[in-house]
């Protein structure tokens, strides 16, 4: 698996360089809790996200500490998918790429 080297701004922050940087800060702590210990923490940022998301739900006017808390639960999600994708040996940017070459995914879910 190869990574861009991690880059600190968001700006020009590329899906292999923000796996890097998951990996080089948290590498040792996630493989020793493993892949099922992992998971138990992914799925509870996704419910903080589920909950965030229901705070923004449209038609309703969402407060700047909504928005900020909304914007923290997707960037947590993102760490540790980030997280669950090193332990398990997937390289994000490669698997992406059924998104982004031709033949890809294409259509959408209804």
């Amino acid at each position: 698996m190869t990574h861009d080297a991690p880059q600190t701004g968001a700006a020009g922050l590329t899906v292999a360089g923000f796996q890097g940087l998951i990996r080089e800060r948290y590498y040792a702590t996630d493989a020793a809790r493993g892949a099922a210990g992992t998971f138990l923490w992914f799925i509870e940022e996704v419910g903080e996200l589920a909950t965030a998301l229901q705070e923004n739900a449209a038609g309703k006017r969402a407060t700047s500490e909504q928005r900020t808390n909304l914007e923290e639960e997707f960037a947590d999600v993102m760490a540790w998918l980030a997280t669950l994708a090193n332990i398990s040996g997937v390289d994000l940017a490669r698997a992406l790429r059924k998104y982004t070459e031709p033949g890809g995914v294409e259509g959408v879910k209804s």
